[in-house]
């Protein structure tokens, strides 16, 4: 088999990409570096879950509300180890803690960047082998360089995010990253142990014939959402159909194929809990940023994900996201 010497690396594809930017000092790439780093060694432990001590929860409840994995916690240590010990994040935001941790020390006070992460998406998975994945949003921090940060820095809209990430740990490993510039993926080849750009300049497509949603809240939903989604099961070929309906109840396994072949991904609120389940900080803001940035579109139903001031860590919101025009056209319904 032919060894293609033209295929980039991580690393060579963010030096060569953030070289072009006037006055850039290295720090995104080697923020994007270490987060890549952390990804491989949750990989290795999800490869291996069924053969080590690492199924099943601690006994602990997260802010959330969520019984804690094992695997939950693996994976935010790596990441919060990663990022702490690199010279490029003065302090991180993640779904499994209750506060921001600040990394005062010399070296993380005079970082330009803040990280916000849930550690892994989908963990209520884990145990049935079901695609699970980590998701990231790099912030520029407003506080000066040179003082610990603060919430403030973590308390900003999407659309202030330098860069927005997720893996996804299926049958194969992937990261896929946004800047404004555009998104690229890079699948992890286990023999030499990197990510390898494999999908370069990802657009999502205008139209798809998938929608994303849970049928079983179908009856605690708003009447236009349940409008929208009998619509879906009416297409037919005379108007864009027929839809088929995919639903893993990972979000970072359901957006990556949204991502890729277009469609529509939707977790509305209920008549229950009107804001939904999902986090925007650590889940809605990174996707709308980054299927924004491929062409897509993602809003809560009134405004655009990344518009959304918020005024928690850990607000949560509804989030309609994927294909333009199949989200346009389940916003003429709400």
């Amino acid at each position: 088999m032919a060894v293609n010497r033209r295929v980039l690396t991580l690393d060579e594809f963010t030096i060569q990409a953030f070289r072009q930017i006037p006055n850039a000092t290295g720090e995104l790439s080697a923020l994007l570096r270490d987060i890549g780093l952390a990804a491989k060694r949750i990989h290795v432990e999800v490869n291996k879950i069924g053969l080590v001590d690492m199924l099943g929860e601690t006994g602990d409840v997260n802010v959330q509300g969520e019984e804690v994995k094992k695997m939950d916690v693996f994976a935010n240590n790596q990441l919060i180890g990663v990022l702490k010990h690199g010279v490029s994040c003065a302090g991180i935001g993640s779904e499994e803690l209750d506060d921001i941790v600040v990394f005062d020390d010399e070296l993380s006070n005079q970082s330009k960047y803040v990280v916000m992460f849930d550690p892994l998406d989908g963990s209520a998975n884990i145990d049935t082998n079901i695609s699970i994945g980590t998701i990231f949003g790099i912030y520029k921090r407003k506080t000066a360089k040179g003082t610990p940060c603060s919430q403030d820095d973590f308390l900003q809209p999407g659309i202030a995010q330098i860069a927005a990430g997720y893996v996804v740990y299926g049958s194969s490993t992937m990261l896929v990253y946004a800047t404004r510039r555009g998104a690229n993926g890079f699948t992890l080849d286990t023999a030499i142990g990197e990510f390898c750009l494999s999908h370069p300049d990802i657009k999502c497509p205008d139209d798809g014939k998938i929608y994303s949603v849970n049928h079983g809240n179908f009856f605690k939903y708003k009447k236009p959402v349940q409008e929208y989604i009998t619509c879906c099961q009416k297409k037919t070929e005379n108007d864009g159909g027929p839809y088929t309906n995919r639903y893993i109840g990972s979000m970072v396994a359901d957006v990556h194929r949204t991502l890729i072949k277009g469609g529509i991904f939707m977790y509305p609120g209920t008549k229950n809990k009107p804001a939904g389940k999902l986090r925007l900080m650590y889940e809605c803001n990174p996707f709308a940023f980054i299927v924004e940035v491929a062409g897509g579109k993602a809003s809560n139903g009134n405004e655009r994900i990344v518009d959304i001031q918020p005024e928690h860590l850990h607000q949560r919101t509804p989030v309609f996201i994927g294909s333009k025009n199949m989200v346009n056209e389940c916003l003429s319904y709400l």
